[in-house]
């Protein structure tokens, strides 16, 4: 509000401004959060812009005919810059400008002609006749002068092609402190209206400069960039229009930029171990001359980097382990702490060379809620320079160096996004790119992604990244709701909802189910009960919470659901998919019958035992018009598409499949019959991994979720893929090997409900577990060396079910119970399988040793004589490979 309000001050009164006159202006770059335009043309060129420097103020207008040219400007621009002083302070204008003072006789302006002097409120300059007072000027803006300069590069360009003009031009050595630099570029004239609020445009995302020469310098000599090793690195978003990535990944994540700022040059490696590496001392050595310009001064390296002190005076500068200083040309740090953020930023502003190391990752892992982008104290650092931090990792790789004037532009576009993650309310920068992508996003559309339309180019994929995260910060997000989702069916709603919670959770949050949904965009109040505000509580807008963002193809937006704290009486939620509502019960809670209350919402088709009849849910329920339908059973809850329920007749009988299932899992478990959390399968159009995977929820494929449903198929094909995802939710670290019975020993779990429960012998429950299968694989294994690389899944399981055949399912359940409450469990396989085999063989009272040798495992003679008084299992079914 305070960048509108300045902007309205300086444009008071102007309606339009034609610059059609004999004048080329430059395009002039605007980067960190205090400069903004003041008009741009069409094209998103900025011709004019302001900003602020310490306590003071500066316009920069793209050409100097301007001065003149619009005197109603100028007298408003004076009015902004003068100080607190108001018109007793003296206006400088530079002596060459006669016609400017004869402008504002009009005024009661104190007005001077000459060349720049300490004591004026402001100074008027073209952007030519400054080289000789720059560092003057500078230190009046920021003591709280004011400054009005125009001009022009490209001219300048043209007469000096050796010169890097965002460097050398003379104005830039002015302005550039309050990010306003003077481009080389030629700006487009025309009759521009003046809009009423800061102008912007998409177009002006163009980076403000080609890097060619820079990236020439840093990579002379540079091949490839070895940063293999355990450093786990950080992703660098590279956002200013005047940053570069310099290296990146295979998969175009940029891990080591490059950025100019103000007069200074900025060098970013996310991690800072990669300041000490000789692998990389050619790119380093590299960068810190291109920092510090020719200086050939004091090189200052944080006192903890010893290692880059040894690196980087093999550059023959002048290297010191030392604090941050004002007289260094380059400081070296890392980035995290922000304890002199404000000078550092004025040191790199006015010309210094700042490389800075660090990752974000472990930083945003130990602040649960915090925003890394906003918080983290590198990036208020670095921010401002069109750099930050990530929170992903990257896992260190042999990276080839990029060919000069290679382009980035789709890798930075992917992590715009990643920008709304910020307090859009109070920085400028990002309020501006919410507006431009809401642009974009009007203009261009979203994909409608879906099974039958899926997304799969680079285009597509970017737009519907960003539709979804501009409509989380968007001022207005329903008028871009139409853009982002087309065809939203007008659903009946429910008001006022009453929904009574009861929980007793353990180490674990648990899901509640409300039978309540929300349309996609749909808002809604929950007036929160006093027993659970800000307790940790949280209310989850859709069920689908696999995020598919590393697919290749997409079939629905990559995260489809929202979480809010309960944090106040009333809360208002809204998701842009939409998604069934739950209220989330984090670990340790204890509540009975508290009652939320949600004012509007789409009723659900929700069947619950023991609370919904059978004759409700055909008459009425399973007809509730939300498109995503719950079956709450005694130990699992079952989330699918409605159309998979919509004739589903007899609800009970599927949930007397489902608890005999369930009761059957806890009893193989060795545990209660009751599950301390009721188990969840969510069906989905696309999941993060597998056909199924375990978790809470189990995820599973849309073409499978009629299989939980249709009791008379589950008897006679059974239900093994679902079980097997069970089992995993069972499975325990104390008497699991992996990899090796990662995915083998979940199938006892299916062996067990199969045969026990749905009457199917193994040999027909699975096409992989026939007889011929079983003993080829046994063959094979034993013929192979009986090498434990190849113990694993159906191999390993053929161990288990040799036990299982000999000793039963009983024998199983003392195991599991054996190792409940069991110490001093060690942690590697060869270990937790000697204890394995001596626990068992106690349980089976039987020495169980030639068998598990048989198969390879690694038994120890401590092991054997620990179950010597026991009598050998001789006649088991391994003899012969033994």
């Amino acid at each position: 509000m305070a960048r509108e309000q300045d902007y309205q001050t300086i444009m008071y009164g102007l309606q339009e401004l034609d610059l059609q006159m004999n004048a080329v202006p430059s395009d002039l770059v605007l980067i960190g959060e205090d400069a903004f335009p003041l008009l741009m043309n069409p094209k998103g060129q900025v011709l004019m812009a302001a900003s602020y420097y310490g306590k003071g103020r500066v316009v920069v207008l793209g050409h100097e005919q301007y001065l003149t040219h619009f005197p109603g400007l100028i007298k408003n621009a004076l009015k902004w810059l003068m100080p607190s002083t108001g018109d007793a302070g003296i206006v400088g204008i530079q002596k060459s400008l006669r016609s400017v003072a004869g402008n504002l006789n009009d005024c009661p302006i104190k007005t001077e002609l000459g060349d720049f002097r300490s004591g004026l409120a402001v100074y008027i300059t073209d952007a030519y006749s400054v080289e000789n007072c720059a560092k003057d000027l500078i230190a009046f803006i920021k003591a709280g002068g004011g400054l009005i300069m125009a001009g022009q590069a490209w001219h300048w360009a043209g007469t000096h092609p050796q010169e890097n003009v965002l460097k050398n031009f003379p104005g830039n050595k002015v302005c550039t402190v309050a990010g306003i630099y003077f481009s080389e570029r030629y700006g487009k004239v025309g009759i521009f209206p003046v809009p009423k609020q800061i102008p912007y445009s998409w177009l002006a995302l163009s980076t403000g400069k080609d890097f060619k020469d820079d990236l020439q310098f840093l990579l002379e000599g540079v091949s490839e960039f070895d940063v293999r090793g355990e450093a786990i690195a950080s992703e660098v978003m590279v956002h200013g229009p005047l940053a570069f990535p310099i290296a990146v990944t295979p998969a175009g994540k940029t891990f080591i930029a490059g950025a100019y700022y103000g007069q200074g040059r900025v060098i970013l490696l996310s991690h800072e171990s990669y300041m000490d590496r000789d692998s990389l001392s050619t790119f380093l050595i590299n960068a810190i001359t291109w920092l510090d310009q020719d200086r050939k001064g004091v090189i200052g390296i944080l006192p903890s980097r010893k290692g880059a002190h040894r690196v980087l005076s093999k550059s023959g500068l002048d290297c010191q382990l030392t604090s941050f200083r004002k007289d260094l040309s380059v400081y070296v740090c890392t980035s995290y702490s922000d304890a002199q953020c404000a000078e550092i930023q004025e040191f790199v502003a006015e010309g210094g060379g700042l490389m800075i190391g660090g990752h974000a990752w472990h930083w945003a892992q130990t602040h649960s809620g915090r925003n890394v982008m906003t918080d983290y104290p590198g990036n208020h650092i670095l921010n401002k320079m069109g750099l930050s931090l990530l929170g992903n990792t990257l896992i260190g790789e042999l990276c080839k160096a990029p060919e000069v004037g290679q382009s980035y532009k789709e890798g930075w576009a992917m992590t715009v996004p990643v920008t709304f993650k910020c307090d859009v309310t109070t920085v400028t920068a990002y309020t501006s790119m919410v507006a431009i992508l809401s642009d974009i996003v009007k203009k261009l559309g979203v994909p409608q992604v879906s099974s039958n339309s899926p997304v799969e180019s680079a285009k597509d994929r970017l737009m519907l990244h960003i539709g979804s995260e501009v409509y989380k910060v968007s001022p207005d997000p329903d008028a871009l709701l139409p853009y982002i989702i087309k065809d939203r069916p007008k659903l009946p709603t429910v008001s006022n909802a009453r929904v009574r919670i009861s929980a007793k959770t353990e180490g674990s949050e648990e899901w509640i189910s409300t039978g309540l949904y929300l349309s996609p965009g749909m808002k809604t109040n929950i007036a929160v009960p006093p027993e659970i505000i800000r307790k940790n509580w949280q209310v989850q807008l859709g069920c689908q919470t696999d995020n598919i963002g590393g697919a290749n193809v997409l079939k629905r937006a990559p995260v489809v659901h929202e979480r809010f704290p309960l944090d106040a009486e009333m809360v208002q939620v809204c998701n842009l998919w939409g998604g069934l509502i739950y209220i989330i019960a984090p670990p340790q809670s204890k509540v009975d019958g508290v009652e939320i209350v949600v004012q509007d919402a789409v009723q659900a088709p929700y069947f619950k035992s023991g609370e919904t009849s059978v004759a409700d849910w055909v008459d009425r329920i399973r007809q509730a018009p939300a498109p995503w339908a719950e079956l709450e059973f005694e130990n699992i809850i079952m989330t699918l598409q409605s159309e998979f329920i919509r004739n589903l007749d007899r609800p009970d009988e599927v949930a007397k499949l489902w608890d005999t299932i369930m009761r059957s899992i806890a009893d193989l478990a060795a545990k209660p019959g009751k599950f301390p959390r009721k188990e969840r399968f969510v069906a989905d159009v696309q999941i993060s991994a597998g056909f199924m995977h375990a978790g809470y929820p189990i995820m599973m494929q849309t073409v499978s979720a009629p299989e939980l449903v249709n009791v008379q198929e589950a008897y006679k094909k059974g239900l093994w893929g679902q079980i097997h995802e069970l089992g995993h939710n069972q499975q325990r670290r104390v008497w699991e090997f992996p990899p090796h019975t990662t995915e083998c020993t979940c199938n006892l779990w299916s062996l067990y409900v199969h045969e026990e429960v749905l009457g199917l012998n193994r040999s027909k429950a699975h096409p992989y577990i026939t007889p011929e299968k079983r003993q080829a694989r046994i063959k094979s294994y034993c013929d192979g060396g009986k090498d434990l690389k190849n113990w694993s899944k159906w191999t390993a399981l053929e161990t288990y079910m040799q036990l299982q055949e000999k000793f039963g399912w009983d024998a199983f359940k003392k195991v599991f119970t054996s190792y409940d409450g069991m110490k001093g469990v060690p942690n590697d396989n060869a270990e937790k399988m000697n204890l394995y085999a001596e626990t068992f063989s106690k349980v089976v009272k039987m020495n169980l040793c030639p068998f598990f040798k048989a198969w390879g495992w690694p038994i120890q003679p401590d092991t054997q004589k620990k179950i010597s008084h026991l009598p050998e299992w001789s006649d088991h079914p391994m003899v012969q490979y033994a």
